[in-house]
């Protein structure tokens, strides 16, 4: 099985979205249906639902066999994804998403519209978080009426409750290093933000879950973490070349992790080797949402001056190596089950957007 085979359950998988929300309507107080619509819109803007393509995959390589017992719990790995972008959105202060307004955003300005009482925006963020919560009891849902037998649904809840702690872990690390001056974050505190907040949400999690369901055994599970954490740390190194504006004009992604202050890899390297007066460029940018273009062009002439950037370029290619590595050697995962996987890998870190 291809990774465009996986594909093809797309349509299956909006339409089980699309029925856990009128279900959730149809048990709703009337007076708050509209909230749930809310998510509703949000959840189905789009989105690339890579997580629950690999809930899928987990599944074929525990099994062989077509995933479509999986496909409620690869939605619920979508309604997860809602639950944690509508909250990162509210931290970040992010505008867009998906190709419209942030949920918060746009419950302020129908606030505001409405002329109702209080403020918009403590308006806004209180029920964009409550909405955010709204979305945890879907995923638990969809995981506890997935069709498997109970054991495997039981396994796949632990391994979501763990991924869940594991990527709050990681986000209070994100924030708190985010506090610190450029020059006391190490490269480990960026990996291990990563590894927690990126990785295992990401890849190895969702691969493990959808591998649970179909009965994997711990020695193949324990390789889909080891393969799962190098290719979604390479995927978030990845992810950071191209939020601080490198290959802009191909990936179409908004360079905004600079003017935000994301003490990334490519930063903390940079400051590292940087001279006072190349740091002095990066402070001028960093978390300054008012620096000019100028300015941030200037930062990235440091990171590439300092050959930062094409440190995290080598770091993507040895982890992803590392990863590929560790497939040849599995016992588990051998046969038609490696090439998904390097597809897998290839899709996470050659990515453009």
């Amino acid at each position: 099985m291809k990774l465009a085979d996986l594909y093809r359950y797309l349509p299956a998988l909006e339409k089980e979205l699309r029925a856990s929300y009128a279900r959730a309507r149809t048990d709703a107080p009337r007076s708050l249906r509209s909230y749930l619509d809310v998510n509703q819109e949000f959840t189905l803007r789009g989105g690339k639902r890579f997580r629950a393509v690999l809930v899928l995959a987990g599944y074929h390589l525990a099994t062989r066999r077509a995933p479509a017992p999986a496909l409620r719990t690869a939605a619920a790995m979508e309604h997860f994804q809602t639950w944690m972008l509508i909250h990162d959105d509210i931290i970040d202060h992010s505008e867009e998403r998906r190709g419209g307004p942030t949920v918060h955003l746009a419950l302020a300005a129908e606030h505001r519209r409405e002329r109702r009482d209080g403020s918009s925006d403590d308006y806004g963020t209180g029920i964009a978080i409550t909405l955010g919560d709204l979305e945890e009891p879907f995923t638990v849902d969809a995981i506890l009426t997935t069709r498997v037998a109970p054991a495997a649904r039981i396994a796949a809840i632990g391994e979501y409750v763990r991924m869940t702690r594991l990527t709050a872990y990681g986000q209070l690390l994100d924030i708190r290093n985010g506090t610190l001056d450029p020059g006391s974050v190490t490269e480990e505190d960026v990996l291990n933000v990563h590894r927690l907040k990126s990785a295992m949400y990401t890849v190895a999690c969702p691969l493990r879950i959808g591998a649970m369901l179909g009965g994997m055994r711990s020695t193949g599970l324990a390789d889909l973490e080891e393969i799962g954490v190098d290719l979604g740390i390479a995927f978030q190194l990845r992810d950071d070349v191209l939020g601080a504006g490198f290959e802009a004009d191909e990936s179409g992604k908004s360079p905004n992790d600079l003017p935000e202050g994301k003490r990334t890899l490519l930063v903390v390297r940079a400051w590292t080797d940087a001279s006072d007066a190349d740091r002095g460029r990066l402070k001028r940018v960093l978390g300054n949402p008012n620096a000019t273009p100028e300015d941030v062009e200037r930062a990235r002439d440091v990171i590439r001056a300092t050959g930062s950037l094409a440190y995290s370029e080598r770091r993507i290619n040895e982890l992803t190596a590392r990863a590929l590595a560790r497939l040849d050697r599995s016992r588990t995962l051998s046969g038609d089950a490696r090439p998904l996987v390097r597809e897998v890998a290839d899709r996470l870190v050659r990515r453009k957007s």
